[in-house]
């Protein structure tokens, strides 16, 4: 084979990533097997083997891949928030849309498979994967305690207890909402673009969201908190 022939070691990182985020997306952690990926990447097993190791580090390099990244701008979108209002309290609204908004725009990247991740990522919140949901969990552990503590600041007269149980709704209905595009059609007969189109999403999941968050606290709640 010719040195031209040879290809880069990132390229073939990156398509045997391409190949198991669609499969896993397509038939499951335990569903997909190593043939099909090897298959679908045109890699053979000692090429998987010796970028990742093992299926369950690939498994995770496929969510180190989507999920950084997505984590990384929800940091960076709660920074520039509060960076441009020193000292003052961030309205509710504002602190979910700097939350949802990297996850919506990864819905839009069909060529990119950011839209296959999604529904990745909704299947992996159904599945019985403990080893992957705990993986998922990790990641996410950063930004979503940045998240909390802005989310106590912007709400103090919220109980601590039932505000978390609230950001975990929102988290909830932002994960539904990524991952079951599809089900909007047959509750709404809505247009097939409105499903992919974040800044329409984002209207409207942010005005949900928010009047959720600050729904008035029912008695039975306010004398359990």
């Amino acid at each position: 084979m010719s040195l031209r022939a040879v290809k880069p070691q990132h390229e073939t990182r990156t398509r045997i990533l391409d190949a198991a985020e669609e499969l896993f997306m397509q038939h499951g952690f335990e569903g997909a097997s190593m043939r099909m990926l090897t298959a679908k990447a045109g890699v053979n097993l000692a090429a998987v083997n010796y970028h990742f190791g093992s299926k369950h580090a690939l498994i995770e390099a496929v969510f180190r891949r989507r999920l950084d990244p997505m984590n990384v701008a929800r940091i960076a979108a709660l920074d520039r928030l509060e960076v441009d209002a020193p000292g003052r309290v961030l309205a509710p609204e504002s602190i979910i849309r700097a939350f949802i908004g990297p996850g919506l725009r990864m819905i839009e990247d069909a060529k990119g498979g950011g839209r296959n991740f999604i529904r990745l990522l909704g299947r992996t919140y159904t599945e019985p994967a403990k080893s992957i949901r705990a993986l998922i969990g990790h990641l996410y552990a950063p930004a979503m305690e940045r998240y909390k503590a802005a989310f106590e600041r912007a709400l103090p007269q919220m109980p601590r207890e039932e505000l978390v149980w609230r950001i975990y709704f929102m988290f909830g209905t932002l994960a539904y909402t990524l991952a079951a595009t599809d089900t909007v059609q047959l509750i709404a007969g809505c247009k097939p673009e409105d499903r992919y189109d974040a800044r329409l999403l984002e209207e409207r999941l942010a005005a949900f969201l928010t009047a959720g968050l600050n729904a008035p606290l029912k008695s039975t709640i306010r004398k359990a908190a």
